[in-house]
C-alpha cells in the first residue's frame, strides 16, 4: 500500500505544505480529546509510520520522537473534559482539530483529515476513512496525539490510583467502571459519558 499516494497527488497539483490531521480519545470515560496537525517533508519518509493503533506503545514512542525531530511543523491541541460535556464530543472533536491546524507555525496550503470530518478552516482539505492507515501524514499525526495523550493518562493514574489509567486510558474498562462504582467520579471524568454514575 503506497501511503503517500495523496501526497504525491496533492504535490503534483502543486500544493506544497500537506498537513495531516488526526485525534485520540473520542470514547473514553475520562481525559480530553488529543489532536496532532503535522506538515512533514515529504522527501526525508520515515519507515514504519501507519495508524497509531496498529504500533506497540514502545514503536510509538520511538516513532513521536522523530516526527517531532523532522517535522515541518506539529501542534498539538486538547478539548478538555468540561468542555467536551458542554458542545458534545463531535463539536470538541471538530474545534479540536481546527486549533491544532490553526496553530502550526507554517501555514499548510492542504489539509488531510481522518475519518469523514469537514472542517471549518479556509483551507483545501480532503477526509480519508481509515486515513491514519492510509496516508502517511495522517498516520504522522495519529502517532503524536497518542503518544501525548497516553501519557496525559498515565500522569492522571499517578493522582487516580484506583481507576487504571495506565492501562485504559479513560476507556470503560470493567476495572474503571468497577473504581467508578466504588470510589464516584474524578475531575478528569466527562460527565455526559458518566451520567450513570451521578
Amino acid at each position: 500500500m503506497d501511503k503517500l499516494a495523496y501526497e504525491r497527488q496533492l504535490l503534483s497539483e502543486g500544493y506544497k505544505y500537506i498537513c495531516g490531521v488526526d485525534e485520540v480519545g473520542r470514547g473514553p470515560l475520562a481525559g480530553p480529546v488529543v489532536c496532532a496537525a503535522v506538515i512533514m517533508p515529504l522527501d526525508d519518509i520515515i519507515e514504519g509510520v501507519d495508524d497509531s493503533k496498529k504500533l506497540s506503545a514502545k514503536k510509538r514512542e520511538n516513532l513521536a520522537r522523530l516526527i517531532a525531530e523532522k517535522a515541518v511543523s506539529l501542534h498539538i491541541s486538547l478539548i478538555e473534559p468540561e468542555k467536551i460535556d458542554e458542545i458534545n464530543i463531535l463539536e470538541a472533536t471538530k474545534l479540536c482539530m481546527k486549533n491544532a491546524v490553526e496553530s502550526l507555525a507554517v501555514k499548510p496550503d492542504f489539509v488531510l483529515t481522518d475519518g469523514n470530518m469537514k472542517l471549518d478552516v479556509s483551507l483545501p482539505q480532503k477526509s480519508i476513512i481509515k486515513g491514519d492507515a492510509l496516508s502517511y501524514s495522517i498516520g504522522a499525526a495519529s502517532i503524536v496525539a497518542k503518544v501525548y495523550r497516553d501519557n496525559l493518562m498515565d500522569g492522571y493514574a499517578e493522582t487516580y490510583t484506583e481507576y487504571g489509567f495506565k492501562s485504559n486510558k479513560g476507556y470503560g474498562t470493567a476495572v474503571h467502571i468497577s473504581a467508578i462504582e466504588k470510589y464516584g467520579l474524578t475531575p478528569v471524568h466527562r460527565r455526559s459519558f458518566t451520567k450513570k454514575w451521578q
